[in-house]
């Protein structure tokens, strides 16, 4: 009996498909490019969709149906948590009805429950701004609190992927020696750093000023979530004629014009650091990204 050439080829087609199928890792939804970076060392196997990029406010993020496609498909969503993603991950969750990734199942992640937070608030109310009650969530530029991050996050993908648990073991072992091996070098690097004064836009790199030693004196938002008024300016430019302040310290995806504004009348420089992965042309990888962070920090002299 012959076999059509074109049957055949489709059969087998259909077979390698189902192959690969079979054997792919798990779709995981990372709502920063942080923690898509960190999925891609834990679990390099896996499909990594991150919902933001270093370019985008995360406090802010529009509930697009493109998000929702790739919520209903995740097997795991890893986000930072302490109600960053509040105004948007809610909607997400709903709308997607996957019940792998509602709040208490194996596949959704809060890093910031994983951790000990900085600033955490007995209670809040509106007139204190966009604040977090359970402690600052940019928790990603704090290296020793994200490798405790990153352990819990191959727990849980070995809890949901058991087969390939031995895998999960072995990514995380190259990632924690290479991190713990990254981390003094970065600290020698930025021993210069210690007891400089910034202001800085936001409180985004609280947990990288605490660990180098930098002083955050004023903030150029008024109150968290608002913007820089002419009035909140003129008086951070009396703060910064006492002489004490070495730079002006804005993240990527925030707008520049009160501190451009703010350093020409100062003197100061402004220095835009990357978010996160993808904040500049630097910063490819996690480690490059705080390579890149110090750098900056440090050429501001």
């Amino acid at each position: 009996m012959r076999i059509n050439s074109k049957l055949l080829g489709g059969l087998l087609a259909l077979t390698l498909g189902h192959s690969a199928s079979a054997v792919a890792g798990l779709n995981i939804f990372a709502c920063e490019p942080e923690y898509a970076a960190l999925a891609k060392e834990l679990a390099p196997d896996a499909s990594i969709y991150s919902a933001t990029t270093a370019m985008q406010d995360p406090h802010q993020v529009q509930a697009r149906p493109s998000l929702i496609a790739k919520m209903r498909q995740a097997d795991l969503a890893l986000c930072a948590g302490a109600d960053l993603e509040i105004g948007w991950l809610p909607m997400l969750q709903m709308k997607s009805a996957n019940a792998n990734v509602r709040d208490g199942s194996d596949g959704m992640l809060y890093a910031a429950e994983l951790i000990e937070t900085l600033d955490k608030l007995d209670k809040v109310d509106r007139s204190m701004g966009d604040v977090h009650a359970k402690g600052n969530p940019h928790l990603h530029f704090s290296p020793r609190r994200f490798l405790q991050v990153a352990e819990a996050v191959t727990a849980r993908l070995k809890r949901l992927d058991g087969d390939d648990s031995a895998a999960y073991d072995a990514a995380f072992a190259r990632f924690s020696e290479r991190w713990q091996a990254a981390i003094p070098g970065w600290e020698a690097s930025a021993q210069e750093l210690a007891g400089r004064k910034v202001i800085a836009y936001h409180t985004s790199f609280r947990y990288l000023f605490d660990w180098l030693g930098i002083e955050q004196v004023a903030d150029l938002e008024p109150k968290p979530g608002l913007p820089p008024s002419s009035g909140h300016l003129a008086s951070l430019l009396e703060r910064a004629r006492k002489g004490d302040v070495s730079a002006i310290v804005v993240a990527s995806y925030q707008d520049t014009r009160g501190a451009n504004w703010l350093a020409e009348k100062a003197g100061l420089p402004v220095l835009v650091l990357p978010m996160s992965v993808g904040g500049n042309e630097e910063s490819q990888d996690l480690f490059s990204l705080y390579d890149s962070v110090i750098n900056l920090l440090k050429g501001a002299n």
